[in-house]
């Protein structure tokens, strides 16, 4: 039996619906993918449980398993930390410690905002993401591409935009920027503040 059977709960996130830009329909939409998610991040594992107390471990059952549980624990995380960071609208403060980091680190906010928003901008699906390496406490803007691919190993997320379609046709139709600009007016930057200093 893996020691992670454990079941994860599906989080709420009230505080999303009314945010400007963000239709009723849309975030309901969204918050039901991100409930397959969480059901299927307990499903793999009880399968995966399953297959090795019957000594099936080493079938490409188990290992496509393996390998799709990734897949599902990320998207599961991921939209956790996009749900958190979004909803209460809170100001980055020039005097606050995240924001001179990224002065610092990118010669100026909005020279830090330009890279983000052109790391959304770009062909595909995936997740925008300003991580921190705790390490080095360096700061990246960086693409995961779907869930699994891409994330910098040992990096914190600070800031997590959702660039699936799901996140902004249902409103936006095709215009990703209009989407990432309604994004920047919804920022929590208090709970990325908050992730940064961890």
């Amino acid at each position: 039996m893996l020691e992670t059977a454990i079941k994860y709960k599906i989080m709420e996130f009230p505080n999303l619906y009314g945010m400007p830009g963000f239709t009723k329909e849309m975030i309901t939409n969204h918050m039901k993918l991100y409930q397959g998610y969480v059901t299927n991040t307990n499903t793999v594992l009880e399968t995966m449980n399953s297959l090795l107390d019957r000594g099936k471990g080493n079938t490409p059952e188990y290992a496509e398993l393996k390998r799709r549980f990734g897949w599902e624990f990320n998207g599961m995380r991921l939209h956790e930390l996009y749900f958190s960071n979004i909803g209460r609208t809170t100001e980055l403060k020039e005097n606050s410690v995240l924001y001179k980091k990224i002065h610092d680190e990118f010669w100026g906010y909005e020279s830090w905002k330009k890279d983000f928003v052109a790391t959304g901008m770009m062909r595909g699906v995936g997740w925008a993401v300003l991580c921190k390496d705790p390490n080095t406490n360096k700061l990246f803007n960086t693409w995961i591409n779907e869930h699994d691919g891409g994330g910098l190993v040992g990096c914190n997320p600070i800031l997590v935009m959702d660039m699936f379609e799901h996140a902004y046709t249902t409103d936006y139709k095709l215009d990703k920027r209009n989407y990432i600009d309604a994004f920047f007016n919804i920022i929590n930057w208090e709970e990325a503040s908050n992730r940064f200093m961890k």
